[in-house]
């Protein structure tokens, strides 16, 4: 099956193995890559954008928005100075890899994941909110569903309502803030 990265364990649960080459590449060239394509020619700033994705996209989101794996000098990483903040991040039935690797970030965080996910296990998501909010002080919204690893209606009326609230929300002046992406 297609992924990001390799999978070692099978259910996914706290403290399998991470694919270190497979996660720098897809954060790296997928998601650095494009939202510096965003920033260049679209002219949207990072902090105006939002990284999100189910399942093995939801992690390789969770290492964009709070790690600098992957990362060029432009995206803000290593060799860059300061990492930039994104608009937020949208983690659904995902986890966190690479934990050591983790830095605080203002970025805030919707974590979605099914109750019954047999695939990435729900023990995944008390794991990674703990870590974000309470080491990091990561703004983390956290639900959980009825559901086994997919996303039912009430989980993207949830996100929906996350996302309109960090992309929207009103200014001093009352005006709506500026062009926002999501990738």
């Amino acid at each position: 099956m297609p992924g990001w990265f390799d999978l070692y364990d099978w259910p996914i649960g706290v403290g399998g193995k991470d694919d270190v080459a497979g996660l720098t590449a897809a954060v790296g060239t997928a998601v650095n890559e494009a939202v510096e394509k965003l920033e260049r020619e679209e002219g949207i700033k990072r902090d105006r954008i939002v990284v999100g994705g189910f399942s093995q996209g939801g992690a390789v989101a969770l290492l964009s928005a709070y790690s600098h794996v992957g990362a060029t000098a432009d995206s803000g990483g290593e060799d860059g100075g300061a990492s930039v903040a994104f608009a937020g991040c949208v983690n659904l039935s995902g986890w966190v890899t690479l934990p050591k690797q983790l830095q605080k970030t203002s970025t805030p965080l919707f974590w979605g994941h099914g109750r019954f996910d047999d695939k990435v296990l729900f023990e995944q998501q008390a794991y990674g909110v703990k870590r974000l909010k309470d080491e990091l002080g990561v703004e983390v919204e956290s639900e959980s569903y009825d559901v086994a690893h997919g996303s039912i209606p009430a989980e993207i009326r949830d996100m929906a309502t996350f996302l309109d609230r960090i992309l929207f929300q009103t200014t001093d002046s009352g005006a709506e803030s500026g062009d926002t992406e999501t990738v």
